[in-house]
């Protein structure tokens, strides 16, 4: 199978692009790599740490690889998310988690794709999605399918942010594209519209202060001086993608497995804290959702209850006080003390007394202190 028919086979498969490199060159990524986590950049994923000098290279994870054969799939929403984050009585899930795992539906044409390309040419392949210590994006730049712009992401003259990547490495020499070259110029609209400031620079990441890493990464309570900034965000963040003037080229997903279902699109969120476990697993079925679990869903969906500023919601708060997980506690406690000071004061004596997790006896600490001293 030659280039040509390699990529018109991926593409008759769904996918929206498909770029090759040389997967056997030296380049500066993994250097990139090696200085974010030594700087603590990283934040609690300590499976970067763990697998950084696999993640450094395709080659040192799999010294046979000769070339990179990267493939993408447009997400795009069709719509701007952003005003999404006014609706403050409903929840506000990344576009890429409103429907099914990007991960299962890429998996499964990529492997069928590897499958024809090993049984014609007989060299051996691997796959990816996501699920190895390999630096897709880096990939994805170096094959000419977009650059990494300044919020890091890739972003696509032709498709815009909104991308899902995949990447098949084999042992065949192929041909290689052009790699393409960065177009952001003097733009700062990812850099200036991040409610957090992740970005200590242009091209520099601080996970431990993204709304995407706190939200799905970060497991525990979330440090008190990002809560107000999340807003209604209870899982992920796409506001530096959004803002990306490219995606004036983006297009509408093709795929109908990435179009959001009506449910997840402004889920309210007195449904969603009211979620037990079997009801969590049931509406996040296939959803990449799922994989953060209950507690630290409510978690989030607590944050935004509190950053709601509706009164109707302090019912659905109260009743959250007395759950099984403390992390779920906690956030009650937090906001209960924003939407109803009083109510706090009042179930202070209910709850707090019987308190014994720390964490959670914190935030009752914090929050009584901050309203009788008001």
């Amino acid at each position: 199978m030659h280039t040509a028919a390699l990529k018109a086979e991926a593409r008759s498969l769904g996918f929206t692009d498909v770029r090759i490199c040389r997967a056997d060159e030296a380049w500066e990524a993994g250097e990139r790599l090696a200085q974010f986590v030594g700087e603590g950049l990283h934040g609690s994923m300590a499976w970067m740490e763990d697998t950084l000098e696999r993640r450094k290279h395709p080659t040192a994870m799999w010294d046979a690889a000769k070339s990179a054969v990267v493939v993408a799939m447009n997400y795009g929403p069709g719509f701007d998310p952003l005003p999404l984050l006014e609706r403050r009585s409903e929840g506000v899930i990344s576009v890429y988690a409103r429907n099914a795992d990007y991960h299962d539906v890429m998996k499964k044409r990529l492997k069928h794709l590897a499958r024809a390309f090993a049984q014609d040419t007989g060299e051996d392949v691997k796959v990816f999605v996501d699920t190895a210590p390999l630096m897709e994006k880096p990939l994805a730049g170096k094959a000419g399918m977009g650059w990494q712009g300044k919020h890091t992401n890739l972003v696509s003259r032709e498709h815009g942010s909104w991308l899902f990547l995949g990447v098949m490495l084999t042992t065949a020499e192929l041909e290689p594209d052009a790699a393409e070259t960065d177009h952001c110029g003097s733009c700062r609209a990812c850099l200036d519209i991040c409610p957090t400031n992740a970005f200590p620079a242009p091209y520099r990441l601080d996970a431990r202060r993204c709304i995407s890493y706190l939200t799905i990464e970060h497991k525990g309570p979330i440090p008190e001086e990002f809560r107000e900034p999340m807003g209604n965000r209870i899982y992920g963040c796409d506001d530096c993608l959004a803002v990306c003037p490219w995606n004036k080229f983006a297009a509408v997903a093709e795929e109908t497995a990435f179009h959001p279902r009506p449910e997840l699109k402004g889920p309210l969120l007195a449904e969603l804290a009211a979620l037990d476990d079997a009801e969590f697993r049931q509406v996040f079925t296939a959803s990449p959702v799922k994989r953060i679990g209950r507690n630290r869903f409510l978690r989030n969906v607590l944050i935004a209850i509190g950053n709601s500023g509706d009164a109707v919601l302090i019912p659905v708060v109260l009743d959250r006080l007395g759950d099984a997980a403390p992390e779920v506690r906690g956030m009650a406690v937090w906001a209960l003390g924003r939407l109803d000071p009083e109510g706090a004061l009042r179930a202070a004596g209910q709850h707090a007394e019987n308190e014994t997790d720390p964490h959670v006896r914190e935030e009752w600490a914090r929050v009584n202190k901050k309203l009788t001293s008001g």
